[in-house]
């Protein structure tokens, strides 16, 4: 299994877009922080025909250690979820995209 870098996609923005590597590279990290910021503050990011990142909040509950059998409390956290668009659900299984789906068919 390959691992795509952040160094991988800024050489692909280089070769497709034609900006330097520089700005490439600048560029891809200013998207990121975007949408990093963007979801430090709680709102949804949408990419159209991929999917939808989300924050949620999981409340405080009671988990238990498998090896000792001892309860303890898991604290509330905010934690990131993603949902893949059908469109990038039928593509990654070889399939057509959606005929109902003209906007990026994202499920959420």
């Amino acid at each position: 299994m390959n691992t795509v870098t952040r160094a991988q996609l800024a050489d692909a923005i280089y070769a497709q877009v034609g900006l330097s590597r520089n700005e490439s590279a600048a560029l891809l990290e200013g998207v990121l922080e975007r949408i990093s910021a963007s979801l430090e503050a709680g709102q949804a990011v949408k990419l159209s025909a991929f999917g939808t990142f989300t924050v949620r909040q999981k409340a405080q509950r009671v988990g238990r250690n498998p090896k000792t059998g001892i309860e303890v409390p898991i604290s509330p956290r905010r934690v990131l979820s993603f949902r893949a668009s059908q469109v990038l659900k039928a593509r990654i299984n070889g399939e057509a995209a959606p005929a109902d789906a003209p906007d990026g068919g994202d499920d959420a």
